[in-house]
């Protein structure tokens, strides 16, 4: 018999719980984690985040797990960019990466040092 079988997305959400759980823990480890070890459970987090069914208890899931968040922010960037972080911290990050790209490309002066009148 040759029949095509969709599965429907899944609301029971304890395998991806666990493995979010499991994640953290890596995230959080005192002692070094294995990239194998690392790569495999991510990898098996984005296989459940492709049968879960989005809604509120997918979204306490990732409430308590930044870690697995940031990977299913990642999965579903090109569908809602950064909708799970912060604003804050997002902005946080882009203006630190341009002062990092600014020192990298040898030395351009900061706002900090334009509004002082250093330039």
């Amino acid at each position: 018999m040759n029949t095509t079988h969709n599965p429907s997305p899944k609301t029971d959400l304890a395998v991806t719980h666990v493995l979010a759980q499991l994640l953290e823990r890596l995230e959080h480890s005192a002692v070094p984690v294995g990239a194998e070890q690392y790569r495999s459970v991510v990898e098996h987090l984005v296989h459940a985040f492709e049968d879960v069914k989005p809604g509120a208890d997918l979204g306490r899931l990732l409430d308590a797990y930044p870690a697995a968040s940031e990977v299913y922010e990642n999965l579903n960037y090109q569908h809602a960019g950064l909708c799970r972080s912060a604003l804050d911290v997002s902005l946080a990050a882009e203006v630190s990466a341009r002062e990092a790209i600014a020192r990298a490309m040898g030395g351009a002066k900061t706002n900090k040092d334009k509004t002082h009148g250093e330039g």
